[in-house]
């Protein structure tokens, strides 16, 4: 069974505007953030649409070992605030096809994937457990950039 307690490493949380959310969050709890990342092109892949891109912003909050990451998403996708189901997800570190796979098998829910399946799900998937619990495997070749990120702020 996947270890998710050692490999949890943030809480999603989605709001309708980023700079406003990190200034909330930033005062009420004394974050300081990464830098923004604002992609025009989001590769994004759900069983009902298939592959799009979409706009997306999101940020860390830079101390750990868990963080807080804040995205700011366009409507009609699950990182859209004004969606009740998007409540939103922790994520782990993973190998993200195989964790993946795991948890459909134990009939959890894909709800979105970077890509296909057939494409291997990319980057990093979003499952839902059968209470509703969201997930974000998120691939372990990430892991060492994202450090740097959270250490320095700024994703290079």
């Amino acid at each position: 069974m996947f270890d998710y307690t050692s490999e949890m490493f943030h809480v999603g949380h989605l709001v309708p505007d980023l700079e406003q959310g990190m200034d909330q969050m930033g005062e009420d709890f004394g974050f300081e953030w990464t830098q923004v990342v604002f992609r025009e092109d989001q590769p994004l892949w759900t069983p009902q649409e298939g592959q799009r891109s979409v706009p997306l912003k999101f940020c860390y909050s830079m101390a750990g070992p868990q963080r807080v990451e804040l995205i700011e998403g366009p409507e009609g996708t699950p990182w859209w605030h004004g969606d009740p189901a998007n409540l939103h997800h922790a994520g782990v570190w993973a190998d993200v096809p195989t964790l993946t796979e795991e948890l459909l098998s134990r009939g959890w829910t894909l709800v979105m994937a970077q890509r296909s399946p057939e494409e291997g799900y990319g980057s990093f998937t979003y499952v839902r457990s059968p209470t509703g619990f969201l997930l974000e495997p998120v691939a372990l070749a990430n892991k060492p950039r994202m450090e740097r990120w959270f250490e320095t702020g700024i994703l290079g």
